[in-house]
């Protein structure tokens, strides 16, 4: 009983920003643990290229679009005959001082970052809560509670989704539906590969984890996997983080003796 409770047979997953780095690795996982996945992506090539490794259907959406989000997801039912759970993971981030921030880069991290969540949470309840089952797991960030400067409006962002996960959790839990966020700290993906060139910043960041390193994408499959599966039956409203110990750790001095 204990194996069968992470064994996603025979569901059915969509995994948006399923084109590279931790979707990437998180739409291998879900087909490793026998799910059917559908791979989306606002970069139809990357959700190709995805797709036909883990055997999946592939489409280019940009969550953005209210309406292409619920045309994919209603595609993927036409086709599958289900939607059981949905992970959304894309984000975008413009790294400036508040006193710098101009209209359209708010508008541009905002539209993708909570719009986007948003979209992707209302297209996946309006299906789930219709079949009174399923699981959307949402990707926020260690940056919902801890900051540093230049990160106001993503934190703003991935803190909103926090709320929004919630919200959705309260509101979807009376039909069966659970929704819940996955926190990273820093993992190792294309996005991130500027730090990863700048030694100094790099070490930074490796060093305020409890673990001393950055978290590599496969990393998050198995906490997205145990939110998707019947191991997390009763876990809903959740924030797993997944940070390596970053946002239990306070301050980088070990003092003397220690």
């Amino acid at each position: 009983m204990t194996k069968g409770l992470f064994d996603l047979s025979g569901r059915v997953a969509a995994v948006v920003g399923g084109g590279s780095g931790i979707g990437e690795a998180v739409a291998h996982g879900l087909k490793d643990a026998g799910a059917a996945v559908a791979v989306l992506d606002i970069n139809g090539d990357a959700a190709a290229r995805v797709a036909s490794a883990v055997g999946a259907a592939a489409t280019s959406v940009d969550i953005r679009d209210r309406h292409a989000v619920a045309a994919a997801f209603d595609a993927i039912v036409a086709a599958q005959g289900a939607l059981d759970i949905v992970v959304c993971t894309p984000s975008i981030n413009v790294r400036k001082p508040v006193l710098q921030y101009a209209d359209d880069e708010f508008d541009r991290v905002v539209a993708v970052n909570l719009k986007g969540s948003f979209n992707v949470l209302q297209a996946a309840g309006r299906i789930m809560t219709a079949r009174k089952r399923g699981s959307i797991i949402i990707f926020s960030s260690i940056r919902s509670q801890v900051v540093e400067p230049g990160q106001s409006v993503y934190a703003m962002t991935k803190a909103g989704i926090v709320q929004l996960v919630r919200t959705g959790a309260a509101e979807f839990g009376p039909s069966g539906v659970r929704v819940n966020a996955v926190a990273p700290g820093v993992v190792e993906t294309p996005l991130t590969a500027p730090i990863k060139a700048n030694p100094d910043w790099y070490g930074a960041y490796a060093g305020k984890s409890a673990l001393h390193r950055w978290a590599h994408a496969d990393e998050m499959i198995g906490p997205t996997l145990f939110l998707a599966s019947e191991a997390a039956s009763y876990v809903t409203g959740s924030v797993l983080f997944v940070d390596g110990g970053w946002t239990a750790v306070d301050g980088r001095f070990t003092p003397p003796g220690m």
